[in-house]
Formats: C-alpha cells, sequence, structure tokens
C-alpha cells in the first residue's frame, strides 16, 4: 500500500493536481472561519454555546452538513455553497417537465455549458433569496439565539431592541453572494485544474472539519473505565468502532452495489465480416438515487418542529391562552429528531417517497430503450422499443425498493446510537445520514481518478491487490 501511494507523487502532472487541490481547500477554510464585519466574536461565541438547544440552531446544523458552510456562525462564506446546489436541483427538476430545457440536456457539451450557464444566473437569484432570510433569522432575535451583531453597526428602535442598518444589512448581505460564487469558483477551478469533483470535495472537507472536535467532545466526556453502558465508558468506545466499521462496509456494498442487466448486440455483415454479435451488461446502482431523498426528507421534517416552536413563543408572547401554547409545544415534540416516533416514522415515509421521486427524474427508461434500439442492442427475451422501456422500468422499482430501505436505515442509525448509547449527536452523525453516503462517495470518486492516473502510467491501482 505505501507503495501505491509513493506512486502517486511520482506522477508528476498527478502531484501538481494533488497539491493544487489541497492548496484551494485550505483557501476554501480559510474563508469558512472569517466572520462579518456586522458580527461581534464574543457575543457569537456565546451566542453558539447558548442557542445549542434552539430549534433555529438544530436546523442550521443539520442544513450545514451539505451547505459545505457552519450556519452557526455569519461568516463570508456563510451560505456554503447552497444556493448553488439548490439551483442545481431546480434545472435538473425543470429539465425532465419543462421541453426547452430538456432538449438542451441532449445537444451534448454544448448544452451542458449553456445549462452551467444558466445555474450560475440562478444560483446569484438564490444567494440574494437565502441570505435575505439567512441574515433575518440570525439577527432577529429569534429561536432563543441571544444579540451577536456589533454594536457599532446597530440601532435601537421604537421596540426598544439593537437592529442592524439597512446599509449594512445590504452590504452583508453582497459580502455573501461574492463569498458563495468564489466557494463556486473554487469549485470549478478543481474541476479544471486539480483532480476533479469540486463541489463534492468542498463539501466533504466541511462534513470532516467537524470530526476533530466532536472526537475531542466524546473523548472528553468520556469515563476511561467499565461502565455497564449506564454512562459514556470504554464498552461504548468498542461498541461504536465495531459499528462504524459495520456502517462504512454496509454503505461501501450499496453505494457500489449494481444490477448487471445482459445485453446482446446485434450481428452485422459486412463483405465477409461479421460485426457485433457480444454479449454485455447494463450496469443500474441500487442506490440510483444517492444521497438526496436523505437530504429533502430531513430538510423537510426540520421545518415542523421548527414552525411549531416559534407559533407557540409568538403566542406566548401575544399572552394567548396557555392551552394554544401548549398545543404547539406537544406538536414540537412530536416532530423533535430522535425523540418521536413520528419523526421517524415520517423520515422512513419521506424518504421512500424522495427515492422513487428523485429516479423517477433522473431515470428515464424510455430514453434508455431508445439508446439501446439505436446502437444495435436489446435485452434477451423482450423486444426493442416499448418492451425493453417496460422492462426497465419494472426493474428500477424494484431496486430502487432496496436502496431506499438502505437509505432509511442509514438515516435512522445516527438516532438509535445516540439515544441508545447516550452519545453526543455531533459523534453520531458520523455514523449515517447525509455526511457519511456524502463522504464515502466523494471518496469513491477520488480514488477511481487517482487510479486512471496509475493505470494509465503502467501503476496499479489503489484498490487492486
Amino acid at each position: 500500500m505505501w507503495e501505491k501511494f509513493r506512486a502517486i507523487f511520482t506522477i508528476p502532472e498527478l502531484r501538481q493536481k494533488i497539491f493544487f487541490t489541497l492548496l484551494l481547500l485550505a483557501v476554501f477554510r480559510v474563508g469558512y472561519q472569517i466572520p462579518l464585519p456586522i458580527v461581534d466574536e464574543s457575543a457569537l461565541e456565546e451566542s453558539i454555546k447558548s442557542g445549542s438547544s434552539s430549534d433555529l440552531f438544530k436546523f442550521m446544523q443539520q442544513v450545514s452538513v451539505f451547505s459545505a458552510a457552519d450556519l452557526r456562525r455569519l461568516t463570508i462564506f456563510g451560505l456554503g455553497i447552497m444556493p448553488y446546489i439548490s439551483a442545481s436541483i431546480i434545472l435538473q427538476l425543470l429539465s425532465s417537465v419543462w421541453k426547452p430545457l430538456e432538449e438542451l440536456r441532449k445537444e451534448g457539451e454544448t448544452g451542458r455549458k449553456k445549462i452551467n450557464e444558466y445555474t450560475r444566473y440562478l444560483t446569484v437569484l438564490m444567494c440574494v433569496i437565502q441570505g435575505f432570510i439567512y441574515l433575518g433569522s440570525m439577527i432577529s432575535n429569534r429561536g432563543g439565539m441571544p444579540e451577536m451583531l456589533n454594536p457599532e453597526f446597530t440601532a435601537r428602535g421604537a421596540d426598544n431592541l439593537n437592529h442592524l442598518h439597512w446599509s449594512w444589512y445590504m452590504t452583508s448581505l453582497l459580502i455573501m453572494t461574492c463569498g458563495t460564487l468564489f466557494v463556486m469558483w473554487l469549485g470549478e477551478q478543481i474541476d479544471e485544474f486539480g483532480i476533479g469533483n469540486g463541489i463534492s470535495l468542498l463539501i466533504m472537507a466541511g462534513i470532516l472539519a467537524q470530526m476533530p472536535g466532536a472526537m475531542l467532545g466524546f473523548f472528553g466526556n468520556m469515563k476511561p473505565e467499565l461502565t455497564g453502558f449506564a454512562d459514556v465508558g470504554v464498552e461504548t468506545l468498542v461498541v461504536l468502532i465495531v459499528l462504524f466499521v459495520a456502517v462504512v462496509f454496509g454503505v461501501v456494498f450499496i453505494t457500489l452495489g449494481k444490477r448487471q442487466i445482459p445485453t446482446q448486440s446485434a450481428k452485422h455483415v459486412r463483405g465477409r465480416r461479421v460485426y457485433g454479435g457480444s454479449r454485455q451488461y447494463l450496469p443500474l446502482r441500487l442506490n440510483q438515487s444517492g444521497v438526496m431523498p436523505i437530504i429533502f426528507a430531513s430538510s423537510l421534517l426540520m421545518l415542523p418542529a421548527l414552525l411549531f416552536g416559534m407559533t407557540a413563543t409568538w403566542l406566548q408572547r401575544m399572552g394567548v391562552s396557555r392551552g394554544w401554547t401548549d398545543l404547539f409545544v406537544e406538536l414540537q415534540q412530536v416532530f423533535n429528531r430522535g425523540t418521536s416516533l413520528v419523526y421517524n416514522l415520517s423520515f422512513i415515509a419521506l424518504i421512500f417517497f424522495f427515492s422513487y421521486f428523485w429516479t423517477a427524474i433522473t431515470f428515464n427508461p424510455k430514453e434508455m430503450a431508445e439508446n439501446l434500439k439505436d446502437f444495435g442492442t436489446f435485452i434477451p427475451g423482450y423486444r426493442p422499443g416499448r418492451r425493453t422501456a417496460e422492462y426497465l422500468e419494472k426493474v428500477m422499482i424494484r431496486i430502487t425498493y432496496v436502496g431506499a430501505a438502505f437509505l432509511s436505515l442509514v438515516a435512522i442509525v445516527p438516532t438509535v446510537i445516540s439515544s441508545a448509547l447516550k452519545v453526543d449527536a455531533n459523534v453520531a452523525s458520523f455514523y449515517g445520514g447525509t455526511g457519511l453516503l456524502i463522504a464515502v462517495s466523494v471518496a469513491f470518486d477520488l480514488i477511481q481518478k487517482i487510479d486512471s492516473h496509475l493505470v494509465m502510467r503502467d501503476y496499479r491501482g489503489l484498490l487492486e491487490p
């Protein structure tokens, strides 16, 4: 193995790509820590400590996993890459229902460049919308989070509260918009001059950057003795290590799992020679929808608890009868992450729904059947065209069920570990959910790109024995 790693850095081109990627990731991490001018850093740290149990804090911590940003802090990269991801998802959804975009997607490289251009324009719009909402929620003193603004940039309003001046509000919004566009540019530079898959690498860097803090907190609270699982002790550490290996093995197995559908190419006689007739396989991924169902389901399920909690606080301030306030507090508890059976069942149901929904958008059996027919390839036992499309759709429905069940299991594992072993939620989050799936997928994609460089120069790949 060490010989393979040594071979990576003996290839000048690959070595240059790796160092360039690491440099841009370091630039990203520096901007990740720079606060906006309006922020009082000491007040911000106090806000994070005191607001850790608020619904707004939990929602932002959940979204931070796939936004490549720490939404608890108002930094120049505060929005992360989330506006770009939102714009990409919107255009991908539109390309399946809007004819002009669908035709543009089929034009190959030219159409892809045009769609990327539209994505950038839409990213700016999403930055303005999401930044406006994000800034408003962070500085409005809601969600149980105290004041975090620098007094030099605020003025006391008629309600006897400090408010950010509108000019600084717009300046902060502009800074975060430019920060997101810069992060998007970093991802594109990694794609072009680095190791590739830049946006995903930025997201994975944000996820892995949370691991040292989570580990320090875990070992700081762990007792170096046997506690019989009454508290976090040595036996808890052993169980966590075994579970981590088992969960990662399962994620890798399903992520790489494919259903191989046999195909047969038609024979062509040209002169005295016969071409074609070879037997090949059409690979269909078991987890065709990737990590998107968990992202959609977790984001959607965080909203009811957040809205019910804000409504209960508003009713309490308005002096409404205690019965209505208690009702919304109970509804908030019903949708509280990790403490409610209703939440977990709703989570699983939404994962299944979004798995089939996203697969239906990204996988077109009719188009695939037409492509097979155009290349003179058919599935044995099924006529080209409509019968092939029906067969592919039936197979995809079955394997999507397996993929959705796997995603549901991975999504629930952190909740089970946190409640059963009394482990902090930040530590348990590395045992499943969005973060683990993204990290494993990006890691395998990175290894495949490095392998392609090694194989081209007659070296053995990293995954070869």
